[in-house]
Order: C-alpha cells, then structure tokens, then sequence
C-alpha cells in the first residue's frame, strides 16, 4: 500500500461501524500533478479512504484473522463535493455484512463543512498468506503486528497513559 489515508481512528463499533479522520495537508505528494493550480484530492484516494477504514473494522472486529485485506468490488461510488487541502474528511463506514473472506461495506466521505465527498458500497476480501505457503506464516505474523501497532497510533492507544492496579 502506498497510502495510508486515515489519519486517526475515533470511534468504532465491533462488527459494525467505524469513523475515522483524514487531513489533508497541501504538503501530500499526489497533490503536486493532481490540478496543481487547483489541488484537490483524486476521488480514487478519497473512494481508498473509505476502503482503508472498512478494513480497520474488519480487522479489528476478527482480532486481525486476515493479515490482508484487497478491494474485490465498488458499486455506486459517488462523488461530492472536492476535498481541498486545509480540510479535514470524516470516514463513515458501516459492516453490511460478511460471509467470512469476503465483507460488504457502505461508506461515506464528508467534508469539515458537512459536505459529502464520496459514497459507496464496496466488497473487501480478506485472506492470510500462510494459506499460500509455508512462507506466508512468518509474513502473516509481522503483518499482524504491524497492523496491531499501527492501529494502536490510529486510536490514541499508545499516547494513553496505562493505569497500573496497586494493592
């Protein structure tokens, strides 16, 4: 993955939805040849938004059961209002439904003014690569782990103090 959208994870409901944030700073290197006189984000970035927050969910609801998660379909994908640089996107996604590898997910995009971006339904498939090879164990577990930190930053885990019981 070349982009990881989703800047901070601020609610989420196991199994169901997830709300997420995105900021876009002017300083984003995609921004510089997409309308450099009028940068806005590309709506295949915002529509990556809303699948990178569907699979937080799934991840995070299946207790990171698959160590990748790939888009396998986008049905009435809609875009809004642009998003331009200095503004803040909200990431609404909602669990449709599952049948264990594959689950289907809504979700929208809105702008800090309250505007919508982008909306759609979409199909993530999930998958682990030690079904691949006996190779894909160690790759599996380190992706785990990475998937675990880095949704700990996204959810202010680490920046929280941990409270030690004492007797």
């Amino acid at each position: 993955m070349r982009f990881q959208l989703i800047d901070r994870i601020d609610h989420w409901e196991a199994g169901k939805s997830l709300l997420a944030a995105k900021f876009l700073a002017l300083g984003e290197e995609y921004l510089a040849d997409h309308f450099p006189k009028f940068p806005v984000m590309p709506g295949v970035l915002m529509l990556e938004a809303l699948v990178e927050g569907a699979a937080w969910l799934w991840r995070a609801s299946t207790d990171y059961r698959h160590p990748v998660i790939v888009l396998r379909e986008a049905r009435n994908v809609k875009y809004g209002n642009f998003m331009q640089p200095g503004h803040w996107m909200t990431v609404a996604v909602e669990l449709v439904k599952t049948d264990g590898v594959t689950a289907v997910f809504r979700g929208k995009g809105i702008n800090d003014a309250g505007d919508q971006t982008v909306s759609a339904q979409f199909t993530l498939f999930g998958y682990s690569l030690s079904d691949r090879g006996p190779a894909g164990v160690a790759a599996d577990e380190k992706l785990q782990k990475h998937w675990r930190e880095r949704w700990a930053l996204l959810t202010g885990e680490l920046s929280r103090p941990k409270v030690i019981a004492t007797t």
